[in-house]
């Protein structure tokens, strides 16, 4: 997880010399800074993960990372602890602080308000960010990543206009806190498709489980020319 300028320049450095490198960052580290983890009555425990939150300075020249590429992706490093039971175990003890924090429900949200509509990204810079360039990273493409024919229906339908309030109480993760508590974004998602099947409606999780596929992955690299056939 890239993190701060002097981590994203040797890949930006490398990918100029034609490398077969690759880099990404995480939500997180485009919108908290290292003050977070000063916040009074043990809350700075909600923000210890690794890499640590960077100097304000950093966040500026990750998106000029992600505009030029240097960085490919944006992932979030989901980990739904607790706050009640579990971050709290390390009030006298820092090393016991569960190392990680939640954030895979609102990656797109925070990307699309920060990024598109902070003039930071494209919308069409955002979808390669979240799907495209992530499903050639990982061997999935063209099954997922693009909507054409023979790939898989995963869909979203974004109204970019809708406005929503990220809170704890609203997100369908089990963690009890949420790191961009009362943040109001513009834009957010109807619905959300998985091979054709509505899995989100609105605000309501409908995805029944169990309902997975197993996904072959090509090779590492082999699929980030795009080129490789559609399935049957």
């Amino acid at each position: 997880h890239v993190s701060c300028s002097d981590a994203a320049l040797p890949i930006s450095l490398a990918r100029a010399k034609g490398w077969p490198v690759w880099g990404e960052t995480c939500t997180q580290y485009l919108v908290i800074d290292e003050t977070f983890l000063e916040r009074p009555d043990f809350e700075g425990a909600k923000y210890v993960y690794t890499p640590p939150p960077r100097p304000l300075v950093h966040q500026d020249a990750l998106w000029q990372a992600l505009r030029t590429d240097t960085l490919s992706a944006v992932s979030t490093d989901h980990c739904a602890f607790l706050w009640d039971g579990q971050k709290t175990l390390g009030r006298d003890d820092f090393s016991k602080i569960p190392n990680g924090a939640p954030g895979l429900e609102n990656r797109l949200h925070m990307l699309h308000e920060l990024g598109v509509r902070g003039g930071r990204i494209t919308l069409n810079r955002m979808v390669e960010l979240l799907a495209t360039n992530p499903a050639k990273l990982f061997g999935l493409y063209p099954r997922k990543g693009t909507i054409a024919v023979g790939s898989d229906a995963d869909l979203v339908v974004f109204d970019p206009d809708r406005r929503h309030v990220i809170t704890a109480a609203a997100h369908h993760s089990r963690s009890d806190y949420n790191l961009y508590e009362g943040t109001e974004v513009t834009g957010a998602p109807e619905l959300v498709l998985v091979r054709g099947q509505v899995v989100v409606d609105g605000d309501d999780l409908v995805g029944k489980p169990g309902s997975g596929q197993f996904v072959r992955r090509a090779r590492f690299g082999e699929l980030l020319t795009a080129s490789a056939p559609l399935r049957a």
